[in-house]
């Protein structure tokens, strides 16, 4: 019997048995598709990230409140309150040139209020910042100005609006001179920003922004900020620049290191390791899917192995080997494992273009669609290899047949 006969012969009792070779391919579709799904996922999201941090800068370092282990994120992003930052500490940096090639730094400190102006009210988040934010973000300001560092010290109640914020409350309105209240208190718009769009997974254009001092006393009742930002003038001077942060920051705080230091670069390689162990664990659970699929598959060769007897009893009849028998259940297992493998890489590629399409429509640009030949590779491997070891005792158990006892059974 011919290679060609026995493919014909295979896809014959394909055909012939439609709803149950779909059913047993099932738990390979599923498998595929979600492991190719979810490495496009887990790329989409680092880029993701990349793109986030690149529009922080490259030369830019981020202080944050608590201790924290090499690898892993500060105390204070996991909800505890560590007050040890003051905006003492980022003046401390800039004084003497204490740090080289340190340009600029700014403290800041966050909160939640109603923001209220005539009939319009929005709630948002309101940032307490220095007048050097400009420069450490590399913002600008669209219309106005920004506050001063005299308006900073007097605790002055000014107040500069991102563009989306202006928006909401004022619309096509003017906004310069106008008083709003956030919360019980009463600013003066001297300000709006120019739209900047998500800066680190935050819409900075939806955050109102006013002097540290008045957000520290006036808003909060807190003498610590949240976070202290610095620009370098030389991005590769930032890992040395580190250092010398640290070991200043050390003396002020009587020796303990209570506070983190970190660069863009840093912080990916964190973030990166997350991502990929959370990547690869999920892609395993889904792996899980293709060994059950496997079983499905081996079960319903086994029970076309007791249908089709007494067709193995003919075949063998005339002329048909054991070699003949077992290569043909065994093709016809791989050729169902690999048509759900291929289908399921179809499937996980469609999927994932509409996730991605679905992240570009909510405004997060750096989302990637990625699909490496190397998954879709590894993918049908897989499928085949399954199929090989599924079906092996399927199609051992129909070449041990004799032709005495096929024709027999009934």
């Amino acid at each position: 019997m011919s290679f060609l006969d026995i493919i014909k012969t295979i896809w014959f009792n394909l055909k012939s048995n439609k709803g149950r070779s779909v059913l047993s391919v099932l738990g390979i579709v599923i498998g595929i598709a979600a492991v190719i799904m979810i490495i496009s996922i887990g790329e989409g999201a680092q880029g993701l990230i990349l793109s986030q941090i690149e529009t922080a800068g490259s030369n830019t370092i981020t202080i944050m409140p608590g201790a924290a282990e090499e690898d892993g994120p500060p105390a204070s992003v996991m909800g505890i309150v560590i007050t040890t930052l003051k905006a003492e500490d980022a003046e401390a940096l800039l004084k003497k040139n204490s740090v080289p090639f340190l340009e600029s730094v700014s403290s800041s400190v966050t909160g939640v209020e109603k923001i209220v102006w005539g009939d319009s009210n929005v709630g948002a988040t309101f940032v307490g910042t220095m007048a050097s934010n400009l420069e450490v973000e590399e913002a600008k300001v669209q219309y106005g100005r920004f506050f001063y560092e005299d308006e900073d010290k007097e605790m002055a109640r000014v107040a500069v609006l991102g563009s989306a914020l202006k928006q909401d409350l004022f619309g096509n309105s003017e906004a310069l001179g106008e008083r709003i209240k956030v919360g019980k208190e009463s600013f003066i718009v001297v300000g709006v920003m120019e739209k900047r769009g998500t800066v680190a997974f935050q819409n900075v254009d939806n955050q109102l922004f006013i002097p540290l001092m008045t957000a520290q006393k006036l808003m909060l009742g807190i003498d610590h900020v949240s976070m202290i930002r610095g620009r370098f003038s030389d991005a590769g001077a930032v890992e040395k620049g580190i250092k010398y942060i640290e070991n200043i920051l050390k003396d002020r705080h009587d020796g303990e290191e209570d506070f983190l230091v970190r660069s863009p670069q840093q912080a990916m390689e964190v973030l990166d390791t997350i991502t990929n162990a959370l990547k690869f664990f999920l892609a395993g659970i889904a792996a899980i899917s293709l060994v059950v699929g496997g079983i499905g598959i081996m079960n319903i060769m086994l029970i076309s192995v007791i249908e089709r007897i007494r067709e193995i009893g003919l075949r063998k009849a005339i002329g048909a080997t054991n070699k003949n028998i077992l290569f043909q259940f065994l093709i016809e297992t791989v050729l169902m494992s690999l048509s759900g493998g291929i289908i399921g890489v179809l499937i996980g590629v469609i999927m994932s273009f509409v996730i991605f399409v679905v992240m570009q429509s909510l405004g997060y640009s750096g989302w990637i669609f990625s699909i490496s030949l190397m998954s879709i590779f590894l993918a049908c491997s897989v499928a085949t290899c399954i199929g090989v070891f599924f079906g092996i005792w399927p199609a051992y158990q129909a070449a041990k047949k004799t032709p005495i006892e096929a024709l027999r059974y009934e």
